[in-house]
């Protein structure tokens, strides 16, 4: 295949991924759809638009949900040891 060709294809695959998005986002608090868009593997670029959000914003609620998600031993296993 011509590039010109899969340069078209790539274009329409990315309005078909913004359409299942948009779809999935439907009708959510955009922190919701953040996580859910996210969880599917969403570009965070098209998560921020979608949401009307910047892409620091998706990162910051989805690098959130992860850290919640981590067991509460995790967390503290980080031993931090005391000058004396």
């Amino acid at each position: 295949m011509s590039e010109e060709v899969l340069n078209k294809i790539s274009k329409q695959l990315d309005q078909l991924i913004a359409l299942a998005a948009l779809n999935i986002a439907k009708g959510m608090k955009p922190t919701e759809a953040i996580l859910a868009l996210g969880s599917a593997g969403v570009d965070r670029n098209l998560i921020a638009q979608i949401t009307g959000s910047t892409p620091p914003t998706v990162s910051v609620r989805l690098s959130e949900a992860k850290a919640k998600k981590k067991p509460s031993a995790e967390k503290g296993s980080k031993k931090t040891t005391k000058k004396k």
